[in-house]
């Protein structure tokens, strides 16, 4: 992986942690699902979005698209890590062939404008992409989407050396008062826990090592520092944006949270760390518009134009941008998925409105009566009353008729009209 795509993504996971976790509450999120779908994005914007798009980014547009596809494919190349890509249009939607080029490998579909339909084949998607662990896609599908592009990370991994599950009981804190699932382990390796320095005072980290290349560290800032800020100076040093200490040669007493340092008698030279910990599965639910601006979303999503000629010609906006995400970590090993998907929708002003006329709309899509009237005598012939509709037979069709219902077809589904839909109940 390209070391500039590293630390942008790094960067937007960073920025990201302070609304991920503002809350408090416990959750799972991944920038790395983010990150391509914005590059896609970005390749085929213009005017304000584009820029944004960039901010966010920290790569220029015009290398997003390419960097993004490295990224998915060296992804997919981590032993135990599982990344896919997904793309469904309409069948009447124009993409840019350059920009359809440039798509990562990965799945291409069609979305057919009924709800249901459209709804089972993306769900299955996600479903398949993430071996279960994520059962639906966070998409808005609606009859204004016009093509959904998502990403699908999943990854398993075992620990090098497993821990030792039993039951604990917590004296003090918010956990105190009942049994937890606790995991324990000792090793003579001490600098596998570290301290780092924040605004808000020490961070301790422990690293835990896969066993396919990746590794999981737990993150524990003081009590009264917000959770954003404790993961953002987790991100930091794990990524050695900033400097961390190793227990090796950490002062004796309590150098960070939850950790104490001393002298025991042993049998042995050894040095010894004990790890105690609990077992958690947390899931996260993510709605990138809520707060826009770290992912450079905020012009694009205004439908009042189109930002992405270089994707298609016809107007486009982000209609949704929300990510799905669970992490697990038990005594043998650890499990996180996400699935990311962006809804683009139609956009770009309507046709001038010149002038202002009457109109009226009417459907008879119920049970009506009729009457059969002399015009010179206004005498009735003859009444009755429809209670049901002929049924439509199929016929062979000529050349005229194939062709009319074949553009009939291209423009949607028939629909009644508004007047006549709000007194359907009548």
């Amino acid at each position: 992986m390209k070391a500039t795509t590293v630390r942008a993504v790094n960067s937007l996971t960073s920025r990201w942690a302070g609304h991920a976790a503002a809350g408090g509450a416990g959750t799972a999120f991944t920038a790395a699902g983010v990150w391509p779908l914005l590059a896609l994005l970005a390749d085929g914007a213009t005017g304000p979005a584009r820029t944004e798009l960039e901010q966010a980014l920290g790569t220029p547009a015009g290398d997003a698209a390419g960097a993004a596809r490295e990224l998915l494919t060296a992804l997919d190349g981590v032993r135990g890590l599982r990344a896919a890509t997904g793309l469904w249009a309409r069948r009447d939607l124009p993409l840019q062939e350059r920009w359809s080029e440039l798509l990562p490998a990965g799945t291409r579909g069609s979305l057919t404008g009924d709800g249901d339909t459209d709804r089972k084949a993306l769900d299955t998607w996600a479903a398949d992409r993430t071996g279960g662990l994520i059962e639906r896609m966070p998409a808005d599908v609606g009859p204004d989407t016009r093509f959904v592009l998502a990403s699908a990370l999943a990854l398993g991994l075992r620990w090098i050396r497993p821990f030792t599950p039993r039951a604990a009981w917590i004296g003090e804190g918010p956990w105190a008062g009942g049994a937890v699932l606790g995991l324990f382990r000792t090793t003579s390796l001490l600098d596998r826990v570290r301290v780092a320095r924040a605004p808000t005072g020490p961070v301790t980290l422990l690293e835990v090592v896969g066993d396919g290349g990746v590794d999981v560290h737990l993150v524990l800032g003081e009590p009264q520092a917000p959770p954003g800020q404790t993961l953002r100076t987790g991100i930091a040093a794990v990524t050695r944006a900033i400097a961390s200490t190793g227990a090796s040669t950490l002062p004796e007493g309590d150098p960070g949270p939850g950790l104490h340092i001393g002298q025991v008698p042993s049998t042995d030279r050894r040095h010894l760390l004990r790890i105690s910990t609990v077992a958690f599965e947390v899931r996260g639910e993510h709605d990138l518009m809520a707060h826009p601006e770290p992912f450079g979303l905020a012009s694009a999503s205004d439908q009042g134009r189109g930002h992405f000629p270089g994707i298609s010609a016809e107007p486009l906006a982000i209609g949704s941008a929300r990510q799905t995400a669970m992490a697990r970590f038990h005594a043998e090993g650890f499990e996180a998925a996400a699935v990311t998907a962006a809804a683009i929708a139609s956009a770009g002003p309507g046709p001038r409105l010149r002038y202002r006329v009457r109109r009226a709309e009417v459907a008879f899509h119920r049970p009506f009566g009729f009457l059969a009237v002399h015009r010179a005598s206004r005498l009735v012939l003859a009444g009755g009353w429809v209670a049901d509709p002929v049924p439509y037979e199929e016929r062979e069709l000529s050349e005229e008729e194939k062709s009319a219902e074949e553009e009939r077809a291209d423009s949607g589904p028939e629909e009644w009209g508004g007047a006549a839909r709000g007194r359907s109940a009548l």
